[in-house]
């Protein structure tokens, strides 16, 4: 027994984690998205059978995934920026509104039930689907980006949003850039670098929100971010990263588009079933 667990069902977890694990670096490379819509499924039924209680259930699997996170961004950037399709200076100018918005999502998500969190997920990744599917060009706003205003505000925005969901920011912010004319394999190779600051601001803010519910946390948590979690998954999503982004410059735009649209499709849909089932 571990931690009062049968060592056989730890075991399949483990497993369940590792594949997830895989499945995290291959979307992040692909997609520019860090994978926190595998990560947090998974990490919401280990905890549930580990029986974290339910207040501070959500919040710790959405620090842990921002903390996960964190390597393969880094990783999944790198990787993007080899070839040359970053957004010039972009990344830079939107760290300190990005760095804003997740500092002020983890302070809600400390505090709002796991229904808002799911509602969140649901609605955002369903209208970014129906945008990819529907290929419409009237959907531009502009053949250029805004000036710094606006872009500061997407910023602040594209950070909330992430910091709620426990996701890297990736699909959120290839919205925004395909939106004013970006090109998608553009959108996709800057969105993995506004991966890193979105990821290492939550996983420190999540850690910090949580060190109040340190007592009813399970062992090894720092706030919440479960360092167990973290240490299972992130070196298998780190090293799968680059799998996806050597596949993401194989594929044309309208297939990359469509393959985006049906991830964030399926994310949309798990998390709905669980919203009902709960």
């Amino acid at each position: 027994m571990i931690l009062g667990h049968p060592v056989g069902e730890l075991l399949w977890l483990a497993a369940a984690i590792a594949v997830a694990g895989v499945a995290t670096g291959f979307f992040a490379g692909l997609f520019g998205v860090g994978g926190g819509a595998v990560i947090v499924p998974v990490l919401y039924e280990v905890f549930r059978i580990l029986e974290v209680p339910e207040a501070v259930r959500m919040q710790l699997c959405v620090g842990t995934s921002l903390a996960i996170i964190v390597p393969t961004s880094i990783r999944s950037y790198r990787a993007h920026g080899t070839t040359g399709l970053v957004i010039p200076g972009l990344v830079r100018a939107w760290i300190v509104p990005i760095v804003a918005g997740v500092a002020a999502g983890a302070l809600i998500a400390a505090y709002a039930p796991a229904a808002v969190l799911k509602i969140a997920f649901v609605l955002i990744s369903g209208l970014m689907a129906v945008k990819l599917l529907a290929n419409r060009t009237s959907w531009v706003v502009a053949s250029t980006l805004p000036g710094a205003g606006p872009m500061r505000a997407y910023g602040f925005g594209i950070g909330l949003a992430s910091s709620l969901m426990g996701v890297g920011g990736g699909s959120l912010s290839t919205m925004v850039l395909t939106l004013y004319g970006q090109p998608v394999h553009n959108a996709i190779a800057t969105s993995a670098g506004v991966g890193v600051p979105i990821t290492v601001a939550g996983a420190i803010g999540y850690a910090l929100a949580g060190l109040p519910h340190q007592a009813v946390l399970p062992p090894l948590s720092i706030g919440f971010v479960s360092i167990i979690g973290l240490a299972l998954m992130a070196p298998i999503s780190t090293l799968v990263a680059p799998v996806g982004a050597r596949v993401a410059h194989t594929l044309t735009k309208r297939q990359l588009e469509v393959a985006l649209a049906i991830f964030l499709l399926v994310v949309a849909g798990r998390f709905l079933v669980s919203l009902f089932a709960a």
